[in-house]
């Protein structure tokens, strides 16, 4: 659904010696992971006392995020979501633990924001991605078809059978704007579980941090909406960020510039030239309102961005 703006990390190599409170700590060394997942590369670093336990959380850190890819991409014929689709306007399916999560999530976010993101775009997003690349815009009447198709209210949800319907036909889900945070939060859950707390997790922008390094008091990450701005530094402790805005994907129609972010409201990418970003509890919640509060505007984005705990703007 979106690209998020440039993050970048500033941090020392190496990290040795006394907490910040005094106290003595094992000698932790900063590693640093790639690989490529859904589609775009995601990092992790973290701080261990060995290479070889480093090896084995972010390993394992990779391999749940891999999991979640499978499940809940819409570009993988056979995951649970694209299944999910095909059986539109039919029988409930029964899904894993994880896609019913982020779905719960996202129909959440998906009912405070009043539609702003909304997981059910999904025809939306595929008519979108066909003319973008085209550089020209959909016929009103494809337009018509495709928005009357997306409803947050159409995706059912029973938590005792652990079961997804989407109640009409030619329904589709898109999980763009939330999975990777989602992702994000299921691998630093992964890290802290081999005794990685001190770690950051990337995936195409989407960034969560747990405890920060040895001798910090945060991790410091520099946001560049790359519009000319000057770049932000915050300092984050246990918390998300997420970036929403056309700096890096868009595209021009008849002269016209229009973001590949999608308000649903008109079924076309965003005009705005806007770039929000959300700090937010989670992974999950950051990246689904960046998109929502993107969609929102500056002054609605605002107050949206009130109605939830631990949740700001960075300005």
């Amino acid at each position: 659904m979106r690209h998020p703006a440039l993050l970048s990390l500033v941090l020392g190599l190496l990290a040795l010696g006394p907490g910040l409170d005094g106290s003595p700590t094992e000698a932790l060394a900063r590693h640093e992971f790639r690989r490529s997942v859904m589609g775009t590369e995601a990092r992790l670093v973290l701080y261990a006392p060995s290479a070889a336990v480093a090896r084995e959380a972010g390993g394992a850190a990779f391999e749940r995020m891999l999991a979640i890819e499978a499940v809940a991409s819409d570009w993988i014929a056979d995951s649970e979501l694209s299944r999910l689709g095909r059986a539109a306007g039919t029988h409930a399916l029964a899904i894993s633990d994880p896609l019913f999560e982020v779905l719960t999530q996202a129909r959440e976010v998906a009912a405070r924001t009043g539609g702003r993101f909304d997981p059910t775009s999904g025809p939306l997003t595929q008519l979108w991605r066909q003319h973008r690349a085209a550089h020209t815009l959909p016929a009103q009447d494809e337009l018509e078809a495709a928005r009357a198709l997306v409803d947050w209210r159409a995706l059912e949800l029973d938590a005792e059978h652990r079961t997804a319907r989407l109640a009409r036909p030619g329904m589709r889900l898109d999980l763009g704007g939330i999975a990777k945070g989602y992702a994000c939060d299921a691998a630093l859950a992964v890290l802290e579980e081999h005794g990685c707390g001190s770690a950051l997790v990337e995936l195409g922008g989407d960034l969560v941090v747990g405890a920060p390094p040895p001798e910090q008091a945060a991790w410091s990450i520099t946001i560049d909406c790359g519009s000319g701005a000057e770049p932000r530094e915050l300092l984050l402790v246990r918390q998300a960020v997420a970036t929403s805005g056309d700096a890096f994907q868009f595209t021009e129609v008849a002269g016209e510039r229009y973001s590949h972010v999608l308000d649903t409201g008109t079924g076309l990418g965003l005009r705005t030239g806007l770039c929000t970003t959300v700090v937010a509890p989670t992974g999950a919640l950051a990246d689904a309102l960046a998109t929502a509060l993107n969609v929102a505007g500056p002054a609605a984005g605002s107050d949206l961005a009130g109605r939830f705990e631990g949740v700001r703007l960075a300005r």
